[in-house]
């Protein structure tokens, strides 16, 4: 298992990005945290790539991609109870009703990443698909050890100091609506 401590060359919080994309919400955060570490994970090279010369342009030192499936990795590569805060930005919607059982953000996934996290850690997740947005935000009511941040609200769509990607503001721009929902674990 990584050493993060040593790989950041500090204790500071340790954060994951799943779906980095093209970098945007993962370049704008350690800049506005760079008392935090930042692991940004995607399965797909193009967006790896992308988010490193992203993180190069802009001399980052508190942020480091990793090209690779999430459950897999947090196994091999996450300590328990190591994580302040996971954040998933737009991850795939699976919009057709018989595909829906593939979207990566359902109740045994966050129950998962429970197990990953700190007491305190934060669970933040954004969509601009709809049903998706409204699925999680019913769902997470029901899972165990987790407050909601934004109660009494169970979503929201804005977030104040919640940076924003490219592909938010563009759905945004479009008349669409991004969906917020924000949870954190339980001691």
């Amino acid at each position: 298992m990584p050493d993060w401590r040593q790989i950041f060359g500090n204790d500071n919080p340790l954060a994951l990005e799943i779906g980095c994309g093209m970098g945007d919400f993962v370049t704008q955060v350690a800049q506005l945290h760079p008392d935090w570490n930042f692991v940004a994970i995607d399965y797909y090279n193009k967006g790896c790539l992308k988010t490193c010369k992203r993180i190069d342009d802009l001399e980052l030192n508190n942020v480091r991609v990793v090209r690779d499936e999430a459950r897999g990795f947090m196994v091999r590569c996450i300590p328990p109870e190591s994580l302040q805060a996971v954040v998933i930005n737009c991850p795939d919607p699976w919009p057709k009703m018989r595909h829906r059982k593939r979207r990566l953000v359902n109740g045994e996934f966050v129950a998962f990443l429970a197990d990953f996290m700190l007491p305190g850690g934060d669970f933040h997740f954004a969509t601009d698909f709809d049903d998706y947005g409204e699925d999680v935000a019913r769902m997470m009511p029901g899972i165990a050890g987790f407050e909601n941040v934004l109660a009494p609200d169970f979503y929201r769509h804005t977030r104040e100091q919640y940076p924003l990607s490219k592909y938010m503001k563009k759905f945004m721009a479009e008349g669409k609506r991004i969906y917020f929902v924000h949870y954190r674990k339980q001691g």
